[in-house]
């Protein structure tokens, strides 16, 4: 089995609506998400000869998707006022509403399968809220 990783990092707020402690404060984190991918054969053509994808590629993707988070407010669907969000939304605030609390498990479930639909065979992602807290997401068997 080979395994891939990159990662990319993005600056974002959220807060957990519901939960009792500091963290249903509004705050900001400086996400770092780590992809890994696996495949058990390498690529046998002239291009990709030895490799399962090139580096280049993956990191593109994961910074795609990681970027569209950068610098916004990532709320969960209905966890603000309808006047706070629409003050909010009038004050030019990009706000990312997501169905699931914005927890780093969450997160890391979030760009797993955000990823593997682009067409990757996934391992796991890791999702860093500081960098000595971080939830990994990988299927079962």
């Amino acid at each position: 089995m080979y395994i891939l990783k990159t990662e990319h990092s993005f600056d974002s707020a959220h807060f957990l609506a519901g939960y009792d402690g500091k963290c249903s404060n509004i705050h900001g984190h400086r996400w770092r998400v780590v992809l890994e991918v696996q495949t058990d054969e390498l690529c046998t053509d002239d291009q990709y000869k030895g490799m399962y994808v090139d580096f280049g590629d993956l990191k593109n993707d994961l910074k795609q998707v990681v970027d569209h988070m950068d610098h916004a407010l990532i709320i969960e669907k209905g966890s603000l006022k309808e006047l706070t969000f629409k003050c909010l939304e009038e004050e030019g605030f990009r706000i990312l509403q997501f169905d699931f609390r914005p927890t780093a498990e969450n997160m890391a479930k979030y760009f797993y399968d955000t990823i593997q639909d682009m067409g990757y065979h996934m391992r796991a992602v890791t999702v860093y809220e500081t960098p000595n807290n971080a939830a990994t997401y990988m299927k079962g068997n």
